[in-house]
């Protein structure tokens, strides 16, 4: 079995970046897509259980009222450790500019703990962390992006430079 320790991190990096800071970076990456798929089933859960207790004959319904009023904010809820584990692995890799990071963070966090404190709701400040998953979604996009396209280049100059060497 290999293990980080056993891998040369000079010869196997890409564009400076270790293979386990890749690793890292593509694990935190799929952790931002299960946050993604959870605030995708809080939007359905709201338009489903909302319709449903629309309707004249679920008026009085209380479990079908508490899906369409408290699961959507459970869910987007559950994003919120993801989105965290994530600004951490973003921040410490610079995927991103580190203002950026702290602005969605901490605007997201002071308008959720206002709400709750003040207002007695947690609607505007979940709404905040909807967006924070989908920022990281475009940094891990443009990562890879990146890493792809310089493969791509290094490539092209290696074969480039295997053309024009004289035989």
């Amino acid at each position: 079995m290999t293990t980080a320790l056993d891998q040369d991190l000079y010869t196997k990096s890409q564009h400076g970046f270790a293979p386990l800071a890749i690793a890292r970076i593509r694990g935190a990456q799929r952790a931002n897509q299960i946050a993604i798929y959870l605030i995708y089933a809080a939007i359905l859960a709201f338009i489903v259980f909302g319709t449903i207790a629309s309707i004249k004959m679920f008026h009085d319904n209380q479990l079908l009222y508490q899906l369409f009023y408290n699961l959507p904010y459970a869910l987007v809820a559950l994003t919120i450790p993801i989105t965290l584990y994530d600004a951490f692995v973003v921040y410490r890799y610079r995927l991103n500019q580190p203002s950026m990071i702290a602005m969605s963070i901490g605007v997201s966090t002071i308008i959720l703990i206002g709400g709750l404190l003040f207002a007695d709701t947690a609607w505007l400040g979940l709404s905040c962390w909807l967006g924070v998953a989908f920022l990281f979604k475009v940094s891990f996009k443009r990562f890879f992006n990146f890493l792809e396209v310089a493969n791509t280049d290094k490539e092209t100059e290696a074969v480039d430079n295997l053309d024009s060497t004289p035989q």
